[in-house]
């Protein structure tokens, strides 16, 4: 199906070519003031500049020409020389039967189908969560979907940090509190099966570890040795950094299901590790890289800058690479392995220029095709009420588990004061989980990406208002209204729509008529929180509906069935759009 939106564009711009008129000046647009008309045109002010008439005089020929078509029930011109328009009833439920009909609710498959790899992860192994992986990795995992959802060939990558310096500290102080361990005996051996640290061991091991290195030089340089013996090959330490990676890797995977985010790969710096030599020599025997006080760079300058850019830095003066070095090997990986089309990297704005080095690197390097997009989605900071970055109480940075944990005894407390709701506890505790993530999620998910905002527990867990529980409430509402019409009539089989009602269910109609160009609009711009708006205003619109509409007590059989007809495509595209953004609606709340 062509968006709603171009196929009146089409219409409008036929009319203009057929009066002499470029077919731009066509593009219809959503109405401004939706109590005057449901589309306005804009194009006759434009024509008229160009073609030095009387906008006016545009304007009434093109209506003239459009009152001919059965798309509008409605054209009107109004001065100085706009065209308001209304769709005709037939038209738009012709469009909606079609979205019924169709499994994907009429999203429009990408015609030139890519792969996409999306690269949204960045925790550190052997570190708990905390609250700024939160945003990486619900928006990465929305942007996911999106393209799943449109077709596209989606790869989430959480490229995991297990490679570098935080390693040797581990060992280092491993080997300082237990020197007999096996891991640390020359000549190598069996290594035990099971690891003789725990996971919240390892989580009080590495800040301690970190914390000595600042005040002991020589216990630093230890840990700067292990990692290079660690990453040259050495037995007992590559043993005691798998034993590191199993640990942590199954607490990363339980943590990220409570958010519904998942990998298609659990890749980390390791992995790139044995392209950066080979990547680093090329570089240099193609006179890319050279050496600037010492250090191995690439310049990226380019003439059009409107601000510096500095070289990209390859290799630090003492020949250690850094994470400019990982990501160009990582890029060096993928295209090697997966060669995508498009590759996104969802991380903190302020890594704008490390992207920015990286993408142009590459790109004058040839280690990615020059047709291939690198798109770098930087998001803003989550903050506390205070304006400042979210805190826990003590002042401390709160893991993302201890928060959603909160989130989620908030939730169950209102679930419970629900006196009306007869629930096991095993339901209530269910239910608390899932409405808690939506919270959480839509909460972030509402709001621009590159935006910082507040984080407000209060607000994100009311029922009322933009928030995810006031979208899941208006799901249940409506599968509720549903389980009521099966129960007095038996089945909402061959409901169908039989016509175009009031302001309120057209208005409903139309919008679910612009699904497909707000989920393919997200994606392109990268943009999850149109998503929310959209649904949003969806549930806003049938809950007005639903309070002036008496739909299961409407004596008139057709008409009746033509708005539960309504609610099944408002339920479906609402349970598509919160599947999309990594949210679930429970059956009861």
């Amino acid at each position: 199906m062509v968006f709603l939106l171009d196929e009146l564009s089409i219409i409008a711009g036929a009319a203009f070519v057929a009066a002499g008129y470029e077919e731009s000046y066509g593009r219809v647009l959503r109405s401004s003031r939706p109590d005057l008309c449901e589309f306005q045109c804009n194009g006759a002010m434009a024509a008229a500049k160009a073609a030095h008439k009387n906008p006016l005089e545009i304007a009434e020929d093109i209506g003239g020409r459009l009152k001919g078509s059965s798309v509008f029930s409605e054209v009107a011109v109004v001065k100085p020389g706009f065209l308001n328009l209304r769709l005709d009833g037939d038209f738009l439920l012709s469009r909606l039967s079609l979205m019924v009909e169709d499994e994907n609710l009429g999203l429009v498959k990408a015609r030139d189908r890519r792969k996409v790899m999306v690269d949204y992860g960045g925790p550190n192994v052997a570190k708990p969560l905390h609250i700024g992986h939160l945003r990486a990795a619900i928006i990465g995992e929305s942007v996911k979907r999106l393209g799943k959802a449109l077709g596209h060939e989606m790869i989430g990558d959480i490229h995991m940090g297990d490679w570098g310096l935080q390693m040797g500290l581990i060992i280092a102080e491993l080997k300082r509190r237990n020197p007999s361990l096996p891991y640390f005996q020359d000549g190598g051996g069996d290594y035990p099966a099971h690891a003789p640290f725990t996971l919240s061991e390892l989580e009080e091991i590495y800040p301690t570890a970190s914390a000595r290195s600042k005040e002991d030089a020589s216990f630093k340089a230890e840990a700067m040795e292990a990692t290079k013996a660690l990453q040259q090959g050495h037995e007992g330490y590559r043993a005691i950094w798998r034993q590191i990676m199993d640990i942590s890797v199954a607490d990363l995977k339980k943590n990220y299901e409570r958010l519904n985010v998942s990998f298609e790969l659990w890749k980390g710096e390791s992995d790139a590790d044995p392209y950066i030599a080979p990547l680093v020599q090329r570089l240099k025997d193609e006179g890319y890289a050279h050496e600037s006080q010492g250090a191995l760079v690439v310049d990226i300058a380019e003439e059009d800058d409107v601000k510096e850019i500095p070289p990209c830095m390859i290799l630090k003066s003492d020949g250690a690479a850094l994470y400019t070095t990982t990501d160009l090997a990582t890029l060096v990986e993928r295209v090697q392995d997966f060669n995508p089309e498009r590759i996104i990297y969802v991380a903190d704005k302020r890594q704008s220029l490390h992207f920015t080095q990286v993408f142009r690197t590459a790109k004058k390097t040839d280690i990615v095709p020059e047709e291939t997009r690198l798109d770098f989605l930087g998001f803003g900071t989550m903050n506390g009420k205070d304006g400042k970055p979210f805190k826990t109480r003590e002042g401390g940075i709160m893991r993302l588990s201890d928060l959603i944990d909160d989130v989620v005894a908030l939730m169950y407390q209102k679930i419970r004061n629900n006196e009306a709701l007869s629930l096991s506890e095993e339901e209530a505790r269910e239910i608390a989980e899932m409405v808690a993530v939506s919270a959480i999620k839509y909460g972030d998910l509402s709001n621009q990406a590159s935006k910082d905002y507040v984080f407000d527990i209060d607000k994100f867990t009311s029922f009322e208002g933009n928030t995810g529980p006031y979208i899941l409430y208006t799901i249940v509402r409506i599968k509720s209204i549903i389980r009521k019409y099966k129960e007095k009539f038996k089945t909402v089989e061959g409901c169908a729509f039989h016509g175009v009602g009031s302001g309120d269910e057209k208005s409903l109609m139309l919008l679910l008529a612009s699904f497909d160009q707000v989920i393919s609009e997200a994606f392109e711009n990268l943009a999850p929180h149109r998503v929310c708006a959209y649904i949003y205003e969806l549930a806003n619109a049938f809950n007005h509906f639903y309070h002036e509409t008496k739909i299961i007590a409407e004596e008139d059989r057709e008409k009746r069935e033509g708005w539960i007809a309504l609610l099944l495509l408002i339920l479906r595209v609402l349970e598509k759009s919160i599947d999309i953004l990594g949210m679930e609606a429970p059956e009861r709340m």
